[in-house]
């Protein structure tokens, strides 16, 4: 989708979003007078009725007969029969002027709400005329955009393949990939996950090559603080963390500690990023139960599909996380190679309020942006509805030209003989997104290798995304990369280096500890998967996320987006081989079985499991207490706070504008974990089954607002005051 074509979407949304603002307010406005019509006209008609009833009762006035005796008996009759006749005649004419005065005000009232309602249609109607000039003028511009990107994308592509088959030639480059796959996982340090997989092999040019270099047991050590003890590192790592042991901390004072050690202080000037020598991994996670569980790592029979793949192609074992920090940045670096100045998780209101509607904007776009700046075509596959790349800024108007997928439908795409997307990013699935049987926000029962989740249900993603690209038609023409976006607080004994800051503007709304984004963060896994990688290749050139993008920009013929992809070493010599290799397995080993698997109720995610749990959180949230905790002590996560944003933003693209503004106001005011949870719940019901809860609330607060039930902000406030 060109610059062009989001140019008119965008001004058809706008158009479209104005004039339903401008329906919406004819409405408000005819209903508000209808009803002032109805108010007016019952005050009148019950001031007609309280002037006709005092009149009446004056009428009656027998006390001027009170001279009747026994001695002027007819001129007493005839008295009282004179007033009796006055007082009907006064009671009748009351009781006529009363139906007339009432009479008026209802034939008032009618004109009054035919006057409103005419108004209001006359009023839709101008909006509906508007919406559609709007759209049948949009018609006219798209086909002026498709022509000029039609003529711009062949000279375009023109030009790419002359420059390829330079590059090529100059570069070793196989110019036959035509589909780049990246699957990204989180939160697992190299160490962690290869330290002890004893890999042997050598390097692309078939020289032998030293994997992991200065991985020793004996020497890569942390000192327990609580105990004086040195913790080697050590086999045994646990597949999951849920149920066993807390998520190790892994924001950037989480990741400051660990890499600098107890006392480590970051300041930007003068001194920038302390000496790092890894000793601080333990020190870190000391608050939870068992420190040492940092230290421990996976064997080889524990990933058996990750070693595999390790065997048969290409792992690189000096790929860094792109800054000391969470995961939100350092996957912003792996598409936009910057984050804008965003140096933790987005938690802070500043960061909220900048990004709210918008998504993040970075001064030189995206990878997304680039590829359709290129005329490249590219596609998102989502695990599940809030994959983190839908919080960059535009991405509404790409979910509306069809570039997400669910990743269910992968392997139909993939296996497409017409497959024509050159660049997809796959994202797992994140876990339950803010609940499950223990509580809120640990973001397990998914397959993202989270160290909460079962590491195993990533592996499973994995063989499932490696055997489709391999069986399909295009596997002579991919590459797959399986990457990590940061360490997620567990241990590794390879410091890492300077890097290149990416040298564009920064947002002030971002910023949180002033890095200067010239540190690389710790080690993560890396494999690149092709025909044309030679088999067993250990691959010891210095990488971070970025090299990704290095990799695609320089293989497409693309600019890069900052200074820091621009220096980074890309994956191209690689793929040396001349012509695919024909002895790479179809198909991968199963996981590893030896303990059971992380038991998952939200695998099973219905209608009235999403309803249930929508109402045992609120009843929590007004009792404030869920499964014996305090509500106020369940704290929402920093990166709860990201995956909240894409909900809000996948649900805005959903709804008209009139009920926007509820959905961002119950964002903003959401502190707790459970309101978190509530939150993602009620985004899930309307993103999968079209319900808007919060819509039917406030309708039914309108039509009753005296019933029980309601979940107001006053409510939620007073909920937390008391707790």
């Amino acid at each position: 989708m060109s610059t062009c074509t989001k140019w008119v979407d965008q001004l058809v949304i706008t158009c479209v979003d104005w004039a339903n603002q401008v329906d919406h307010k004819c409405t408000s406005w005819a209903d508000e007078g209808s009803k002032k019509c109805s108010q007016w006209a019952d005050e009148g008609s019950n001031k007609c009725s309280q002037w006709a009833d005092e009149g009446s009762k004056k009428c009656t006035a027998w006390e001027k007969c009170h001279w009747y005796t026994p001695w002027n008996c007819i001129a007493g009759f005839f008295c009282k029969a004179y007033y009796w006749v006055a007082k009907w005649v006064c009671k009748a004419y009351y009781w006529v002027a009363k139906w007339v005065c009432k009479a008026y005000y209802w034939v008032a009232k009618w004109v009054c709400k035919a006057y409103y309602w005419v108004a209001k249609w006359v009023c839709k109607a101008y909006a509906w005329i508007v919406k559609a000039v709007c759209v049948v003028f949009s018609w006219a511009l798209k086909l002026v955009c498709v022509a000029w990107d039609t003529l711009r994308c062949a000279l375009r592509k023109l030009l790419q393949g002359i420059l390829s088959l330079t590059r090529a030639k100059e570069r070793r480059a196989a110019p036959k990939i035509e589909h780049v796959f990246v699957l990204m996982f989180e939160n697992r340090s190299f160490d962690h996950m290869f330290g002890f997989s004893g890999i042997t092999g050598v390097d692309v040019d078939g020289n032998p090559a030293v994997f992991n270099e200065g991985f020793d047991p004996m020497v890569n050590k942390n000192v327990d603080p609580t105990t004086g003890t040195d913790v080697p590192v050590s086999e045994g790592a646990e597949f999951f963390l849920k149920g066993v042991d807390k998520d190790p901390g892994h924001e950037f004072e989480n990741t400051l500690t660990s890499l600098a050690g107890a006392g480590a202080t970051y300041s930007p000037v003068p001194g920038g990023y302390p000496a790092i020598n890894n000793s601080g991994f333990i020190e870190n996670y000391q608050a939870a139960h068992t420190p040492a569980r940092i230290m421990k790592c996976f064997s080889e029979s524990n990933l058996p599909i990750l070693n595999r793949l390790a065997r048969e192609f290409a792992i690189c074992d000096h790929w860094f996380s792109s800054l000391p920090g969470p995961t939100w940045p350092n996957r912003f670096f792996a598409l936009a190679a910057s984050s804008g100045g965003l140096d933790d998780s987005p938690s802070t209101l500043d960061i909220v309020g900048a990004t709210t509607v918008n998504g993040y904007r970075f001064e030189n776009g995206n990878i997304f942006d680039l590829l359709d700046d290129y005329c490249i075509d590219w596609k998102i596959f989502e695990g599940d509805e809030f994959p983190v790349s839908f919080a960059l800024a535009g991405m509404n108007l790409n979910a509306l030209q069809g570039r997400f997928k669910d990743f269910e439908d992968f392997a139909t795409e993939v296996n497409k003989p017409d497959f024509s997307d050159q660049f997809i990013f796959i994202e797992p699935k994140y876990g339950a997104h803010g609940f499950d049987v223990t509580g809120p926000g640990d973001f397990a029962c998914g397959n993202s290798m989270h160290p909460l989740d079962d590491v195993r249900r990533g592996e499973l993603l994995v063989k499932h995304v490696y055997e489709t690209i391999r069986n399909s038609p295009h596997w002579e023409k991919s590459m797959l990369l399986v990457m990590f976006d940061e360490h997620g607080g567990f241990y590794d004994h390879v410091a890492p280096k300077s890097a290149v800051p990416p040298g564009d503007l920064i947002n002030t709304d971002y910023v949180k500890n002033h890095f200067q984004f010239d540190q690389l963060g710790v080690r993560v896994p890396a494999l690149v998967i092709s025909p044309y990688t030679p088999k067993n290749v250990i691959d010891n050139t210095e990488y971070d996320h970025t090299s990704m993008l290095a990799t695609v920009e320089r293989l497409f013929g693309m600019r890069n987006l900052t200074n820091r992809d621009k220096h980074a070493n890309d994956l191209l010599h690689l793929l040396p081989l001349s012509t695919p290799r024909s002895d790479a397995p179809t198909s991968l080993p199963d996981v590893d079985h030896s303990q059971p698997p992380l038991s998952c109720e939200a695998d099973d995610e219905t209608l009235d499991m999403l309803l249930y749990t929508r109402s045992e959180l609120r009843m929590a949230r007004e009792k404030g207490v869920y499964k014996e905790r305090k509500v106020s002590e369940i704290e929402m996560s920093p990166a709860q706070r990201g995956f909240l944003q894409v909900a809000l933003l996948k649900v805005l693209m959903q709804l008209p504008s009139p009920d926007r503004q509820a959905w961002i106001e119950d964002y903003k005011v959401a502190q707790t974990g459970i309101d978190a949870a509530v939150f993602m719940t009620e985004a899930k019901l309307m993103l999968r089954h079209a319900i808007d809860l919060k819509k039917l609330t406030r309708e039914g607060q309108q039509q009753a607002p005296a019933a029980g039930g309601t979940d107001t902000q006053d409510d939620r406030s007073k909920d937390r005051d008391d707790d």
